[in-house]
């Protein structure tokens, strides 16, 4: 069964956790990709950051939902709601990263991680071995496996 290491991208744009929000926008459009692992100066794996983070900058907030239930108040999405406000003031690419990204272990079979980017609707995971970044796997890696038959 074909895996994550005979399909990963193994030259890797990373970005370090102090970049700037433009900065980050800029390359992004530069290099043509959607995503980027981020890293330390000694090359720890901190998060990701995709596009996505990008665009929730420029959004309008989600306000949560109150329900007047009996005697009190339920607020609902408030996670979701300081979540976003927080990522809106982001002037760095630390406040937009997904700090927790699911990691993959070039091992790990095609067929879950397809399966994985499905349930999970993700598409963009960094690919480490031993602690260390040696890669990425997107949908579009993906795509090209089909495409050459692996």
């Amino acid at each position: 069964m074909a895996t994550v290491r005979e399909i990963m991208t193994a030259n890797v744009a990373t970005v370090p956790p102090t970049m700037g929000i433009k900065e980050l926008a800029e390359f992004f459009v530069q290099r043509g990709i959607s995503g980027a692992p981020v890293v330390d100066e000694e090359g720890a794996l901190l998060g990701v950051v995709l596009e996505e983070g990008l665009i929730i900058k420029d959004s309008r907030v989600h306000v949560p939902t109150v329900m007047n239930v009996l005697f009190g108040f339920v607020v609902l999405g408030e996670k979701r709601f300081e979540d976003e406000i927080q990522k809106i003031a982001a002037l760095t690419v630390a406040g937009i990263m997904d700090h927790h990204p699911h990691v993959l272990s070039p091992d790990d079979t095609i067929e879950d991680v397809a399966t994985h980017m499905l349930d999970k609707n993700i598409w963009y995971y960094p690919v480490a071995e031993q602690g260390k970044l040696i890669g990425v796997v997107t949908k579009k890696d993906l795509v090209k496996a089909i495409a050459k038959g692996i």
